[in-house]
């Protein structure tokens, strides 16, 4: 029988570098929140400079290191100007969690062109931007880390969201292909989908629907950003060293 004193499971991300997308509200944010507080210094990345400083601002009064990264995630060239800026910030780049991500909901035949494109090229082209980009700083790393946000709408489908569950896919083929490219580097590449989870995105939805969704949920009620945040920071751990290319579904059970 193995001696549990000698396990390498430990979540201690000390003089580590994360990168979050999409970190100021949301999942985003509680993924930073979470990374920062088992020691990580966090790259916050985001569209919205007040957002931005508001998570950065609560990172550091929380005791953590944090430091703010405006960008729009499908500008090719803003993308890998922040990516440099971050790796000459901090030294180095170890985590990248992809998180930036919207919803333009409404059924296929009334969808737009341009419903369609935001949300393929926020979800999708961001996440294959910024892995891009960070590859050559995560390979020099002795524990490189990709963990995309994917959503479990990109294994099942769900009604009017064509375009949200296509992205979602996409990020998971995504994440399949660049953990084989990246594995002889040792660079682990996962992704995270979450069910129903209990944000701002969600709370639209309303009060009728909401409930009419906790019914499908086996464990009866909606996740919460730091359910998702918890299974970010395990595949981005020593924790889930031996882990690359899955899925890890955080859904109460829907799938």
């Amino acid at each position: 029988m193995s001696d549990p004193s000698q396990s390498r499971i430990t979540t201690d991300l000390t003089d580590r570098v994360a990168m979050v997308t999409g970190a100021g509200r949301g999942l985003g944010r509680a993924i930073a929140e979470s990374l920062a507080a088992c020691g990580a210094k966090v790259a916050c990345v985001d569209i919205d400079p007040d957002l931005l400083a508001d998570a950065v601002g609560a990172i550091g009064k929380a005791g953590g290191t944090a430091a703010p990264f405006p960008c729009d995630v499908t500008d090719s060239e803003g993308v890998t100007s922040t990516v440099g800026a971050i790796v000459k910030h901090f030294g180095g780049l170890d985590i990248l969690v992809n998180n930036a991500g919207i919803t333009r909901d409404t059924l296929l035949m009334r969808m737009k062109d341009d419903q369609w494109d935001a949300v393929l090229n926020i979800n999708l082209r961001g996440t294959f931007l910024f892995s891009r980009a960070a590859v050559r700083p995560l390979m020099k790393s002795k524990a490189g880390r990709i963990v995309n946000i994917a959503s479990v709408s990109g294994l099942m489908g769900n009604p009017g969201q064509a375009n949200y569950s296509a992205s979602k896919a996409g990020v998971i083929g995504l994440t399949r292909t660049v953990a084989k490219e990246l594995a002889s580097r040792q660079v682990t590449v996962n992704a995270v989908a979450p069910g129903f989870i209990a944000t701002e995105m969600t709370a639209k939805l309303g009060d009728e629907l909401l409930e009419q969704i906790r019914g499908q949920v086996p464990l009866g009620r909606l996740g919460n950003p730091q359910d998702v945040a918890d299974a970010v920071l395990f595949l981005a751990s020593d924790a889930g060293a031996y882990i690359s290319g899955q899925v890890l579904t955080v859904d109460g059970g829907l799938t």
